[in-house]
């Protein structure tokens, strides 16, 4: 069966979402089982958040494209960021709503 194209997106949007969660919070995702040799390398997990960020973004695009609403799929603060596109130290310290501090 079918899914409708809101749907289908709404879906691929939370996976992506999910996804680069998932690398803020350094766990393990998708991408580790592709370079599993990888994992002892610090800049592995820089690289890691910017794959699942691209595949964030082009996700989001593409329902942007298709005129989906995406937005409600994620926090005022969230969408600021991606529509700035750029990931920095911002994005992942502030993507939950507040600012994280190390224990």
């Amino acid at each position: 069966m079918k899914k409708p194209m809101p749907e289908f997106f709404s879906e691929k949007i939370q996976e992506a979402k999910e996804q680069f969660e998932r690398t803020i919070d350094c766990k393990h995702t998708e991408f580790d089982d592709l370079y599993p040799y990888m994992n002892e390398q610090p800049q592995f997990f820089w690289y890691k958040r910017y794959v699942a960020w691209q595949d964030l973004l082009t996700i989001v695009r593409l329902a942007q494209e298709l005129d989906i609403d995406w937005q409600t799929e994620f926090q005022n603060s969230q969408v600021s960021f991606i529509k700035n596109k750029v990931l920095d130290a911002k994005v992942l310290d502030e993507w939950y709503g507040k600012k994280r501090t190390e224990a």
